[in-house]
């Protein structure tokens, strides 16, 4: 580190409180503009949020360690959510905005009834709010401390707590304004600074060529490290395992960013854009950044790692060690403040968004049901610093980034399919969700501590998550038919708002005088969904062959994506001409009972 290095990372502190102070007023007005934007956010703006909050500091490190253990395949732990993502933009994203909630907990009371349902959403506020949300902020924490011990000379308490109190402050005083607007500098320093990590780093070991050269000393041959797919017969990823990534666990886990059906903080950017077209360009801009454009670099980076670092302990610490050993002075500023900006871009959500939880569902809900809107936003800001606090205590306590990951999973599997379909099947009620979130969580656990299985072992682990989304599936189809219904009053009001169609739902859209109403977007939808996940697979393949000069086969991937995105584009556009169509068609029935209605009074007053 050189005095340039440090006036660099200062100068990105600045700019940055800077941008989320100037926010300050815009989202301080109301409980709408402080936890959801005043609905007022571009598609754009609300995308790049979105994914600036996936960018955390332990990300890229993440990927390194993956990397490093298993070839660019062992991504494919996350890439398998690009199904359950896609799925989200095309089914789902229009939903979340026509519902008008503000968090995806409210929603509870929108599709359900009765005390079940207030049972549901205050549970769900104090479970997101506080244990899943500060296991999450301890692990982002415990890599932001892992960073700062291994480049800073500083303590690692006070780089921890710099960064954190900087990201709380304009969190806490700004609302969603001052933390979507710093994320869009955000990531574009971060990832900016991650492309030009990735350009040293492999003119360090001689160009692409020195590169695959490296990776045939370490790991026997340069397909077995750079093969997209995992090679038959690995240890780390058997047959069995990778059918139930793909088949089950993205439609079947919950997970934070990945949630089936979509929900936390992509839902609350998609309640905070300001029309459901919005909404549903942030999410498929979301994703395509996420899985298609972002892990190049950091693969990169990870590869070279592995070639120069053979006898670190911890592999994640390659990524740390090659931006203080290749980059020049400046640019090693630069890519740490990229790493606090990932950090602080991911901590400003998780405490604006678990705040609106705990302001939203709980506190309005129950305990001040009259309070107006500068209460409201004085509170949030109070439970923005409560969660601040509270979360450096789960910190210190913890000790496994990779246990915290773990316990997620366990709790989250299982409850993918009722979250999935309490859209599309009036049957399904405040019970269904219950229970499959009680079920799931007692079923992992049985399976990990009673029956012994262990979920460090893959092919174990696809035994315990096929064990428990079955036990957890029968669980609440079974309680959903063996309790009551909830009311016609509750159903009506939920699909007078929402609209979601269906078979469904034919019998509610009949009776209130829609029809056999289809599901919006109809059969579009489902080819948008395949489209979707081949053009970012596609773009992320092509990429890949890109930059390893394999041109045949870039071409060839790269076309895919170009039809692919294509199709969804032509789609978009008449599906927007259809709702357009038939906006004018109950405009001019509107106009037309007036016109009858005024005839009928001008005979009776003659």
């Amino acid at each position: 580190m050189t005095g340039l290095d440090w006036v660099v990372i200062a100068l990105y502190f600045v700019l940055a409180t800077g941008i989320g102070l100037a926010m300050m007023k815009r989202g301080s007005r109301s409980l709408s503009d402080y936890f959801i934007g005043g609905r007022a956010l571009p598609w754009w703006l609300a995308g790049t949020s979105m994914v600036a909050t996936t960018f955390a500091a332990d990300t890229p490190l993440a990927v390194t360690e993956l990397v490093a253990r298993h070839g660019v395949a062992g991504n494919w732990l996350w890439w398998n959510m690009v199904m359950s993502g896609i799925l989200t933009v095309f089914f789902y994203a229009r939903l979340w905005r026509r519902a008008g909630v503000v968090t995806d907990v409210e929603f509870t009371e929108l599709r359900y009834g009765g005390k079940p349902a207030a049972l549901l959403r205050g549970f769900r506020a104090a479970y997101l709010a506080l244990p899943i949300n500060l296991i999450i902020m301890g692990w982002v924490n415990l890599a932001m401390v892992e960073i700062a011990a291994v480049a800073l000379d500083i303590p690692r308490l006070w780089a921890l707590l710099f960064c954190f109190v900087l990201a709380a402050s304009y969190s806490m005083l700004a609302g969603l304004w001052g933390v979507v607007v710093t994320d869009l500098f955000q990531f574009v320093l971060a990832v900016g600074g991650a492309i030009v990590l990735a350009i040293f780093a492999v003119n360090a070991v001689g160009g692409i060529a020195g590169l695959e050269a490296g990776l045939e000393e370490v790991y026997g041959s340069s397909e077995a490290a750079l093969s997209l797919l995992p090679q038959m017969g690995a240890a780390w990823m058997p047959a069995l395992t990778f059918a139930v990534y793909l088949g089950m666990n993205w439609w079947a886990s919950w997970y934070p960013g990945a949630e089936p059906g979509g929900g936390g903080y992509v839902a609350q950017r998609i309640f905070a854009a300001r029309t459901e077209r919005d909404g549903l360009l942030a999410t498929l801009w979301f994703n395509i950044a996420h899985y298609a454009i972002r892990p190049w670099p950091w693969i990169l980076v990870a590869l070279v790692s592995v070639v120069l670092y053979t006898d670190v302990d911890n592999p994640r610490q390659g990524y740390i060690l090659a931006i203080m050993d290749l980059l020049p002075p400046g640019l090693t500023g630069l890519l740490l403040a990229g790493f606090a900006a990932a950090y602080m871009s991911t901590i400003s959500t998780q405490l604006n968004w678990g705040a609106s939880y705990l302001v939203n569902d709980l506190y309005r809900r129950f305990w001040r049901t009259e309070a107006g809107d500068p209460e409201l936003v004085a509170v949030s800001r109070i439970a923005t610093g409560f969660l601040m606090v509270a979360s450096l205590v789960v910190t210190y306590f913890m000790t496994s980034i990779e246990g915290a990951w773990r316990f997620l999973l366990a709790i989250g599997a299982g409850t993918g399919l009722v979250l999935i379909l309490r859209w599309y099947w009036w049957r399904i009620n405040a019970w269904s969700e219950i229970t499959a979130m009680a079920v799931s969580l007692m079923a992992s656990l049985w399976l990990w501590f009673g029956a012994g299985l262990d979920p460090d072992d893959p092919t174990q682990w696809a035994w315990i998550m096929m064990a428990t989304v079955g036990i957890s599936t029968l669980a609440w189809v079974v309680v959903t038919y063996a309790t009551t219904p909830e009311s016609d009053a509750t159903l009506d009001r939920f699909y007078r708002r929402v609209r979601p169609g269906g078979p469904g739902w034919y019998g509610i859209a009949q009776r209130l005088g829609f029809g056999r109403e289809g599901m919006d977007g109809g059969v579009l939808n489902w080819t948008n969904w395949a489209a979707g996940v081949t053009a970012v697979y596609a773009t992320l393949f092509g990429t890949g062959k890109v930059i390893f000069g394999e041109w045949g086969q870039a071409a060839l991937f790269l076309g895919i994506a170009v039809v692919a995105f294509s199709w969804i584009a032509r789609n978009l556009a008449r599906m927007e001409e259809d709702r357009g169509e038939e906006a004018d068609a109950r405009r001019m029935e509107v106009r037309g009972g007036e016109a009858r209605g005024g005839e009928t009074r001008s005979s009776a007053a003659s």
